[in-house]
């Protein structure tokens, strides 16, 4: 298959803002490729290369000098070997390396084809081919009913992978597909709701748990093989021993787990996000230990668990995890769910998990399953640039521009992001100073006031509500919005939706 057949279908989908129409556009791509081209074409459409860290940036893309080509020749093979170079480079002279391999690419791409590829390897393409799109066009493409081809790519975390089963495979494979102790699946996902009574409401019946400030991880053992996983399914097993010691202590041989971790100071007590964030992402320094707490238990001993209700779930977590297992009661009263979220806030939490006691596990899903409860209302969001500070803060990177994403499209393209407000305030000079430092890895551009970013940092902001509002395109504004943290485990295609927080004015 050419890359600018690719390129061309890219501009169909972006071009318009019928879902249909996207899907049938994919649809006509998904058949034309090969089966070797079918997982490099799904990577390249999702901007999230096979081959995953690239070593790529956008500062190392906009120094090539480079003609490019006057006519396409390139197919996606080609591309998918380049960057098995670009991702396979390493050690003394990776840089220079990388930039040939860069030039030689770009060189043989037309400008419009660069363009994309571009877009591609820095994980912006947004082309409006998301990944609901490309598992509805993967299911018509192949002929197979949706719902199997969203459980198999849910449970397989391998969007490439299923497409590739789902349009070469036989009829009953796509059924088969299930849990692999070792190969992380998609985390479930919680909605959010003002109290625990609310979330009562929705759920019935619940398990009222504490929720953390923490960090998710999934966790996998076969015999002494351990393994741990981000919410972003990185492997983080070298960076964790202890958590590894703990669960290779449980009395089961084959295990997947869900939970958190977070790391406590002196008096047991939480310490702040950004320290058990820095402990997470170390690969050497130990001085903070980390201390999980699961909460869900996937697989154990042969039996797959997420087809049974939380009641089971949890009656196999309990005989399992013991003293590790997140604190929690099985209640439908009001008055004592909103009893343990205050004793959750008491111990330096940040609230409660209320989940349906009779839920299945729904990987990769954000339902009304899973609420969750905060005293403060908190959303990921996306800075979308940065204003100049004055004063005391001139010279600093200051008031951030916020956006929601709008997954949907409803006001503009599907998956871009609508700002919602701005906010200068929780950023402290130690923030501020690593705002400056590190915006211009992000920048596309600038202007007089401050700088633009691309779409990825995310963000966790408090606000007291939203406000109706005709300067910004969704049509609210935050409210006394302030910082809370950044957050490097989470991208920018799990950020909080507009739509959520519209359906504030009418909480």
């Amino acid at each position: 298959m050419k890359l600018a057949e690719v390129v061309a279908t890219a501009g169909e989908v972006a071009a318009t803002s019928s879902r249909l129409a996207k899907i049938d556009a994919l649809t006509r791509l998904l058949r034309q490729a090969d089966a070797a081209e079918i997982p490099v074409l799904i990577g390249i459409l999702r901007a999230s290369p096979r081959q995953g860290r690239l070593g790529v940036g956008w500062r190392g893309l906009s120094v090539l000098d480079v003609i490019h080509a006057d006519a396409p020749s390139l197919s996606i093979a080609d591309v998918d070997a380049a960057l098995t170079e670009l991702a396979t480079a390493s050690g003394s002279g990776s840089a220079a390396a990388r930039n040939r391999h860069l030039t030689a690419l770009a060189s043989r791409a037309t400008a419009a084809e660069w363009d994309f590829l571009a877009r591609a390897m820095l994980g912006e393409l947004r082309t409006g081919a998301l990944e609901g799109v490309l598992l509805d066009a993967i299911a018509r493409a192949s002929d197979r009913p949706p719902a199997v081809v969203r459980r198999a790519a849910m449970l397989s975390g391998d969007l490439g992978e299923t497409a590739l089963l789902a349009l070469t495979g036989t009829p009953g494979e796509l059924d088969t597909v299930g849990l692999v102790v070792g190969r992380p699946v998609l985390p479930m996902l919680a909605a959010t709701a003002a109290s625990a009574t609310a979330a009562l409401e929705i759920t019935g019946e619940s398990s009222v748990e504490y929720k953390l400030d923490g960090a998710r991880i999934q966790v996998h053992r076969h015999g002494d093989h351990v393994g741990v996983y981000t919410r972003s399914l990185a492997d983080v097993t070298h960076r964790v021993p202890e958590i590894v010691e703990i669960v290779r202590a449980l009395p089961a041989s084959d295990l997947i787990l869900d939970g958190e971790t977070l790391s406590l100071d002196e008096d047991g007590g939480p310490r702040p996000f950004q320290e058990t964030m820095s402990r997470f992402g170390a690969d050497v320094s130990r001085e903070l230990v980390l201390r999980p707490w699961f909460f869900d238990v996937l697989h154990v001993d042969g039996r797959d668990l997420t087809d049974e209700p939380l009641s089971v779930r949890l009656g196999e977590l309990e005989r399992i995890a013991g003293e590790w297992r997140m604190p929690g009661i099985v209640t439908d009263d009001a008055d004592t769910a909103e009893q343990l979220s205050r004793e959750a806030l008491a111990a330096g939490h940040e609230g409660v998990v209320v989940k349906a006691i009779e839920s299945p596990y729904a990987a990769g899903r954000r339902g009304k399953s899973w609420i969750k409860v905060k005293p403060v209302l908190t959303y990921d969001l996306v800075v979308l640039a940065a204003e100049w500070g004055s004063g005391r803060r001139r010279g600093w990177l200051s008031n951030l521009h916020l956006g929601a994403r709008d997954p949907e499209g409803e006001f503009g393209e599907p998956g871009n992001f609508v700002m919602v407000g701005k906010t200068f305030k929780g950023l402290t000079d130690a923030l501020l100073k690593w705002q400056t430092e590190t915006f211009p890895e992000y920048e596309t551009h600038r202007a007089a006031g401050g700088v633009f970013l691309r779409p990825e940092l995310v963000v966790e902001i408090a606000i007291d509500g939203v406000q109706r509002s005709p300067r910004y395109p969704g049509g609210i504004a935050l409210r006394f919005a302030r910082v809370k943290a950044y957050r490097p485990d989470k991208t920018a295609a799990e950020a909080d939706t507009i739509q959520s927080l519209r359906a504030l004015l009418r909480g």
